[in-house]
């Protein structure tokens, strides 16, 4: 469900709490294709399903960036904060794939929000990003992302 925050203030008020988890999002290998042509990748673990059948994964897996790419549609699907006008990606403060996510697959988030800071024209926020899998026991993708918040 997603979570409408009033404010930033309301936003800021709940810093320390857990959004999610986030709707599951199909990973197939239409979409990992699509991401090895836009970015050029097309190692055999990722493209080549009977060649990664061989592989330690026993099938092909995602990108680990594609993953990371999808982070601000599958956070940005668990809130939103009326009063603002835009919303940026500003960096990431640290990010890890502890496992692979397996092509057929379906992905979701839980956010926590670990502080929001003013800045000029309005706010910074870092979340505790985790990204895990059907059937995965460990996450797929762990991060700490920063957005900008401008009302």
């Amino acid at each position: 469900m997603k979570r409408e925050f009033a404010s930033v203030e309301e936003l800021t008020a709940a810093v320390g709490e857990t959004l999610g988890p986030g709707e599951w999002q199909p990973i197939d290998q239409a979409r990992v294709n699509l991401f090895a042509d836009a970015t050029d990748d097309h190692q055999w673990i990722h493209v080549d399903p009977e060649r990664a059948a061989a592989g330690p994964f026993g099938g092909p897996v995602a990108h680990g960036f594609l993953t990371l790419s999808l982070l601000p549609s599958l956070v940005g699907a668990l809130y939103t904060v009326k009063g603002t006008r835009m919303g940026v990606n500003y960096g990431l403060n640290k990010v890890r794939f502890p496992a692979p996510v397996r092509v057929g697959t379906s992905i979701r988030v839980r956010a926590e929000i670990a502080s929001v800071d003013p800045v000029a024209g309005g706010v910074q926020l870092v979340a505790r990003v985790t990204v895990e899998s059907d059937g995965g026991e460990k996450p797929v993708c762990v991060a700490e992302t920063v957005s900008r918040l401008y009302v």
